[in-house]
């Protein structure tokens, strides 16, 4: 959300209201980013606030895993992550196009859909994460978060994932003799920013 403080609170309050609302209506991604983007155009509450957002579906698949269906309006990309031979194998859920929700009557918004199998994770963050400062002082930036996710070692758990962020969210879904029902484990962390952090 742009800006910080109550008003940027009390929006964002209202976007996630907006947004589960509008999935209950029509669970399309698009749709909903849509209906978010229409709201705060039009809500006298929202004044002349916009915001990223990714927003996403996961529909069961048959023999174990997830299809999801990412939509995205101007937010950082998510990452898509599994371990392989050399490290880990990490992919930038990118969907081409999609402008800040809440900025532009007619804003374009785009979605991709890709499968997420056992061992697998997904990877959401907020800005803070990319433009934060590494100790040399540099901005980390996607290449950086990039590197730091190929690099792990071991399992790429939504736990494992967020151990060292700001806020983000991880997605993963356990291999089927970890957990009975096959389903998703999330893990979500949210830590202060420092000031020189973006807005978000």
């Amino acid at each position: 959300m742009c800006g910080k403080g109550p008003e940027a609170a009390t929006v964002t309050a209202l976007a996630r209201h907006t947004l589960r609302t509008a999935a209950q209506i029509n669970a399309d991604p698009v749709t909903v980013l849509s209906a978010l983007n229409t709201m705060l155009l039009t809500d006298v509450t929202a004044g002349r606030r916009f915001c990223t957002v990714l927003f996403g579906l996961l529909k069961r698949r048959e023999g174990g895993g997830f299809t999801v269906t990412i939509a995205t309006g101007g937010h950082p990309p998510a990452y898509h992550v599994r371990p392989d031979d050399s490290g880990v194998w990490v992919r930038a859920v990118r969907p081409q196009g999609g402008m800040l929700v809440g900025a532009f009557p007619q804003a374009p918004f785009a979605q991709t859909t890709f499968s997420l199998t056992a061992g697998e994770s997904l990877f959401l963050y907020t800005d803070g994460l990319t433009e934060a400062r590494t100790a040399e002082g540099a901005m980390l930036g996607d290449d950086g978060l990039t590197g730091f996710l190929h690099q792990r070692t071991g399992p790429v758990t939504a736990t494992s994932l967020v151990e060292d962020s700001i806020t983000l969210l991880a997605l993963s879904v356990p291999h089927p003799h970890t957990t009975p029902d096959g389903g998703v484990t999330a893990t979500a962390h949210t830590a202060a920013a420092p000031e020189h952090f973006g807005q978000e």
